[in-house]
This record gives C-alpha cells, sequence and structure tokens, in this order.
C-alpha cells in the first residue's frame, strides 16, 4: 500500500505527496481567504499547500504566515485557484480541504493535537465538511466499507470521494472496483485532469499488488525463509518486550499506526484471527509508527514543556486507538520515532499497514499479508 499521508496521510502519513518547497500560482481573481484559531499553534507557521496524488510529485506550497501567540492566522490566497486537493498544515498536522474553485472564504478552528483525528471546525468548503465528516466516522469504526463505497458514489465533489477511497481502503485491491467507480466520476467531471491520470495509474498499480513482488503478498517456502531480525521495544507503559520471546509460536508481525485508516479497518480482522487461533499456537507483535520524528523535536526543542506534551499526546493516541480496537495481546512496541522507527527501516517498511509472518523456527514465512492471507497462511504453518 502506498502511502498518501496523511498518509498518506499523511498522510508522510496522509501527504498526499513528498514534501516539497515549490510554491504554486494562481490566476487573477478576488482569491481565497483562510483564517481561524488553532490551539496550542501558537507562534508557529501555518501553510496552504497543492497536494497531489502522485507520491512522486512534490505538494506545493502556495502561501505561510506566522500564527499570533493565541494560534490565531489569517491567510489571504491570492487569485482564483484551480479546484483541486489541498490542505492547511501546521507542524506534523493537517487538514485536507476538497475545493471546487467557487470557495471565498474558509475558517477552520480547533485544537491542533487533534487536527490529523479529523477534529475540527469548518466553515464555508462543503465538499471539505462531508469529508471531514466521513473521516470522522472511520476514526470512530462508526463507517463500514459500504459507506465508504456510497460516499464515493454520491459525494457532490468527486475529488472527495477520491480521498476518502484512498485514505479508508489504502492499496487494498479487494476494493479496485470502488476506487474504479470514483475514477470514472472524476474523470467525467474533470477530464483530463492530472489528478486523474494520477489515479489511474494508482489503479493500475492495485492489480499487481497480490504479485510476489514489492509490498505485495508473497509466502516462501522452508527452502527460502530467512530469519526475522529482532525487535525489542517498550509498550506504552514502558514495558520492553522482544520478537525473539515468541520464538515456538506462530507470529503476525503487523506495522501499523494509530493515523493510517488503511491499518485501522484491517484491525477487525487481526482481532478475529488472533481470537480465533490465540490458543493454538499464534500472536501478534504490533509495532507502532506513532511518536513523533527528528523533525517535530527540533521544531519543538526551544520548549521541553511542549516537547514533552507532544510526545505524551502520541502515546495517548497510541493507546487510545489499541483500546478502541480491541488489540488485547500484550506485545504492542514502538520507539516512537513515526517513520524514522528503527525496525521498520529494518524490515524495509515504507508503506503501512506492512505485515510479515513469522513461522515457529523465528523465519519469515509470508509478506503483505491483507484480509483473508492471514488466516490462509496461518493454517499452512500451524
Amino acid at each position: 500500500m502506498k502511502n498518501f499521508a496523511f498518509l498518506i496521510l499523511a498522510i508522510a502519513a496522509l501527504a498526499l505527496g513528498c514534501e516539497g518547497g515549490s510554491s504554486a500560482s494562481f490566476g487573477s481573481g478576488n482569491g481565497l481567504n483562510i483564517s481561524g484559531t488553532i490551539n496550542g499553534a501558537g507562534s508557529m507557521q501555518v501553510y496552504f499547500d497543492k497536494v497531489g496524488l502522485n507520491p512522486a510529485s512534490p505538494n506545493l506550497v502556495v502561501l505561510n504566515t506566522d500564527a499570533d501567540a493565541s494560534g490565531k492566522y489569517n491567510l489571504n490566497v491570492p487569485g482564483e485557484q484551480a479546484p483541486g486537493l489541498y490542505r492547511l498544515r501546521v507542524g506534523e498536522q493537517q487538514v485536507f480541504l476538497v475545493l471546487d474553485g467557487k470557495e471565498s472564504k474558509i475558517e477552520i478552528s480547533g485544537d491542533l493535537a487533534n487536527f490529523n483525528r479529523f477534529q475540527y471546525d469548518i466553515k464555508g468548503c462543503d465538499n471539505c465538511l462531508g469529508y471531514r465528516d466521513m473521516m470522522q466516522k472511520l476514526v470512530a469504526q462508526q463507517a463500514q466499507p459500504a459507506d465508504v463505497q456510497a460516499f464515493v458514489e454520491n459525494s457532490p465533489n468527486p475529488m472527495a470521494g477520491v480521498l476518502v477511497a484512498i485514505q479508508a481502503f489504502g492499496g487494498n485491491p479487494a476494493y479496485i472496483e470502488t476506487h474504479k467507480k470514483a475514477k470514472a466520476r472524476l474523470e467525467a467531471t474533470y477530464p483530463g485532469n492530472d489528478y486523474t491520470k494520477d489515479y489511474d495509474n494508482y489503479i493500475t498499480s492495485l492489480s499487481q499488488v497480490r504479485q510476489p513482488s514489492g509490498n505485495g503478498f508473497t509466502f516462501y517456502e522452508e527452502a527460502e525463509r530467512q530469519p526475522a531480525p529482532d525487535i525489542k521495544l517498550p509498550n506504552p507503559g514502558g514495558k520492553e518486550y522482544a520478537l525473539s520471546d515468541l520464538k515456538g509460536q506462530v507470529v503476525l508481525l503487523d506495522f501499523w499506526a494509530s493515523w493510517c485508516r488503511p491499518c485501522r479497518m484491517e484491525n477487525p480482522n487481526v482481532v478475529k484471527v488472533y481470537n480465533n487461533y490465540k490458543d493454538k499456537g499464534f500472536t501478534v507483535f504490533s509495532v507502532s509508527l506513532d511518536g513523533i520524528d527528528s523533525r517535530m523535536e527540533q521544531m519543538l526543542a526551544g520548549d521541553p514543556a511542549k516537547l514533552n506534551e507532544a510526545r505524551s499526546n502520541e502515546v495517548k493516541k497510541w493507546k487510545d486507538a489499541i483500546a478502541q480496537d480491541g488489540l488485547i495481546w500484550n506485545t504492542h512496541v514502538s520507539d516512537l520515532k513515526k517513520w524514522e522507527c528503527a525496525p521498520a527501516r529494518q524490515y524495509g517498511v515504507s508503506s503501512i499497514p506492512r505485515t510479515f509472518m513469522i513461522d515457529k523456527e523465528g523465519r519469515i514465512a509470508a509478506t503483505g499479508l491483507r484480509g483473508e492471507q492471514v488466516e490462509e497462511t496461518l493454517k499452512k504453518l500451524l
């Protein structure tokens, strides 16, 4: 699954593309005003970016400003912006915006720590509001795949449907038909648009997910299996767990994060398999990519209190996701360094969810397992 961080999301988590220092330009027009008050963003820089669907293309910085000490900000974007996907970005947090080019004044306010959980107030952009409401339901586990599919087919702006489909389903090929419907609506509304071309390439790549290469599913026969590198990290309470301690059981090594929508949507399947096989020699070792990276740590280095608060918030989001999704096994670990997570680098993890099935001898027996592949592979190894 390719990250559209926010992903993907950041969107890395849910930015939909790589960070870039380029700036976007717009034609003449009355412009767009974006303002509000963001609690926790006092004196921080606030960016307005144009976001692409192609991870190889940089996001474009349109405009930026400094919030005042109370977090109040005001962005006057000159000219007429093209319809597309944008975001308001403050540090690691971001709010995705689906604009049709007719907006003139948008107000976005809330607590900075909650932005990536889609908890913010927004006025002046109906498409943005519909997208936020759908993502809030997903975060709260109140939406099913059918609800996402309905949103994709019926959202007033097809770009909102595309964004939700990517963030909800990620690279799961089981939902490729939903992506095709979203692309058909997008193409009908914006023929020849770069978003349409990039999305078509994305959909084409999904048909290859099940191939034994890259991040797709691969099963290794006995003679091909290599020892799984050991991982030893603390859980949210500080107790250390090691992957090697689980030798003798079949282990699903699962790289995930609280902010990863596809991860959270896959969790019910992992829970089901765990409950069915936990007494038969199976368990899960979960490595979270929550936390803050070195860039954010440097930004907050001058304010130790704010840095400690940021770290505490990340631990809380991690713990809350474990509880909300019913991940009842004990082996949850993280170094809380987000994409700089040492085990993730060691295992070559560039997108999540990313899974590895470890056999009873501690060797990697399969990679890239999703959905039914988890149980099917487990049966072969027990």
